[in-house]
């Protein structure tokens, strides 16, 4: 049965997440920060609301995927948000990469205005969602997540209920921490196969599908090879989700040298002006401090 879902957040991913659900034939309401991005989508047939409050009175789903923490309080809590508008029996699904604790509270808001929360982020970056094959980590009711499987399936693949509400997010945050690391790996072995006169693209042909394989490796390397560093994942949100990450590890007692550290390499290259590149431009960090 095809749904009439509202979507916020337009952006690298967002936009390519709300046109695979038009595809499948749901009618999409639309509402953005800046309505020039969804222009495309408009113009294949979604509808332009000019609030949250308005997209939220009209709608079975609502689906989020917002830049900041901040961003989905702002959307979900208060007079104006989602859940204060919101007809009883509306689906909220943020796939924001958020505060585990947030999730929580919109969830136990919700519920008591007879709404249904999941907290359910994503891995997979542009090509991901462009593809409909992202992965979906999910938290929440089990009967909830049961009744969205439908709609997730239309925007991936590996599609997993993790546990109550900010269980997706706690998982979310396990993905980070290992790509924080192997971030640093993988620009590492490039630096080293140029350091030692190899054709790094040679080299990712054998090392990319060994013991070394990983996501990063085969789809951010080649990036980072041609220079290529437009975001399919902005290193500002990246460093918002390692923050997140961290303050989380410390407050369970658990330490992460390895994400300390690429926090550490992702800020400095922020401050250099690059926080709205790709994450693979950590390899430039690597380049500047060749000696």
């Amino acid at each position: 049965m095809t749904k009439t879902i509202g979507f916020i957040g337009t952006g690298v991913m967002g936009k390519s997440m709300a046109k695979n659900l038009m595809d499948a034939g749901h009618q999409i309401h639309l509402f953005t920060r800046t309505k020039s991005k969804a222009q495309d989508l408009l113009e294949d047939g979604a509808v332009w609301e000019d609030s949250v409050a308005s997209l939220a009175k009209k709608v079975d789903v609502i689906i989020s995927i917002v830049g900041y923490p901040y961003d989905v309080e702002a959307i979900y809590l208060g007079d104006n948000g989602i859940i204060t508008n919101a007809q009883p029996g509306t689906y909220l699904i943020d796939m924001t990469t958020s505060d585990p604790v947030l999730a929580e509270t919109i969830f136990n808001t919700a519920e008591n205005k007879g709404l249904h929360s999941l907290d359910a982020p994503v891995s997979g970056g542009d090509i991901g969602a462009k593809n409909g094959k992202l992965t979906i980590m999910v938290g929440g009711k089990q009967e909830d997540f049961e009744s969205m499987q439908p709609i997730f399936e239309k925007m991936g693949e590996n599609i997993v209920l993790q546990g109550p509400a900010g269980a997706g997010q706690h998982t979310k945050m396990a993905n980070q921490i290992t790509i924080a690391s192997n971030m640093i790996g993988v620009s590492e072995a490039i630096m080293y196969a140029k350091k030692a006169g190899l054709d790094p693209v040679r080299v990712l042909k054998s090392i990319s599908t060994g013991a070394a394989g990983s996501w990063s490796l085969s789809n951010l390397a080649p990036r980072m090879i041609k220079g290529d560093s437009d975001p399919g994942f902005y290193i500002k949100h990246f460093i918002k989700d390692m923050k997140i990450a961290l303050a989380n590890a410390q407050k369970i007692g658990l330490k992460t040298p390895g994400l300390a550290l690429s926090l550490e390499l992702y800020e400095e290259l922020a401050e250099n002006g690059l926080e709205d590149r790709g994450t693979q431009a950590l390899i430039e960090w690597f380049e500047g401090n060749d000696s």
